[in-house]
């Protein structure tokens, strides 16, 4: 069976590139006969805002959003995560660091901890080993990092198909390396187009993105648009009608090629 999931970050409302993401996760999903799960990667205290996780559940309820089983919250994985990266340990797979990023020029590690912690180092974060700059599992600050997170809990869900905006396509080999490293199965990958703002920078939450309103009365529209977004412009007729009639048609239409055929930057409020 094909299992999907959307798993956004409580950082603030929902905008419209995360309806695009959930809506092409929740169709590739649902095309195969498969199911779609919800899970709350609240990972980050200090940059997640009060309610935001409770008001993006509400907003894919409005939208007509129906996912399979109970929200899955990462802040309650702690117990996971840390028998995953005691696995690593106990083969040599992972290593204390005590570098902090100021000590780290340019973007790979060096290694200066691979063999051990230097004198007068004392550990601060957790770095898994890979042929080509090894990357912290676990941070000084104590909060477990998004690929080791996002590695267990795919596993832990089943996750068969990770369908998902191409930002987070380079997190992709590091989660890779990490279920191999952990002996588990490895999902199918699938990067949707960006929504990219008129600015020509990614749409995101702590930018002020604009935000999915709750105006019941434009929902269709906006939905419609993420459809056309993806490849797949619905009728015309369709943005006036109620969501029951646009999930129909994009259910009966939906093939997740098209919608990796559109152009791989456009703009918000462009037809791809």
């Amino acid at each position: 069976m094909v299992r999907g999931r959307f798993a956004p970050s409580p950082t603030g409302p929902l905008h419209f590139g995360s309806l695009v993401a959930a809506v092409g996760s929740y169709l590739h999903a649902r095309s195969h006969d498969g199911e779609w799960l919800v899970r709350i990667e609240d990972l980050d205290p200090p940059r997640e805002v009060a309610g935001a996780a409770a008001d993006q559940l509400t907003t894919l309820e409005r939208f007509g959003f129906e996912w399979d089983g109970a929200v899955l919250y990462q802040s309650t994985r702690g117990e996971a995560y840390a028998e995953a990266l005691q696995f690593l340990i106990d083969r040599d797979l992972a290593y204390p660091c005590g570098c902090s990023r100021r000590e780290i020029e340019g973007d790979v590690y060096p290694g200066t901890c691979r063999h051990g912690l230097p004198p007068g180092k004392e550990a601060r974060a957790w770095r898994v080993r890979t042929d080509h700059d090894d990357f912290i599992i676990k941070r000084g600050d104590g909060y477990w990092a998004y690929q080791i997170a996002c590695a267990v809990d795919d596993a832990f869900q089943a996750i068969t198909h990770v369908v998902r905006g191409a930002d987070l396509a380079d997190s992709m080999p590091r989660q890779v390396h990490l279920l191999r490293l952990l002996e588990k199965p490895i999902p199918e990958y699938i990067h949707l187009p960006v929504v990219m703002g008129p600015d020509g920078k990614k749409l995101s939450k702590t930018l002020g993105s604009k935000t999915l309103g709750s105006d019941p009365s434009v929902r269709s529209a906006v939905l419609c648009d993420a459809l056309s977004f993806l490849g797949h412009p619905p009728p015309p007729a369709l943005r006036a009608a109620d969501l029951d009639a646009v999930w129909s048609w994009a259910h009966a239409a939906w093939h997740t090629t098209w919608a990796l055929g559109s152009d791989p930057n456009p703009v918000w409020g462009q037809t791809p």
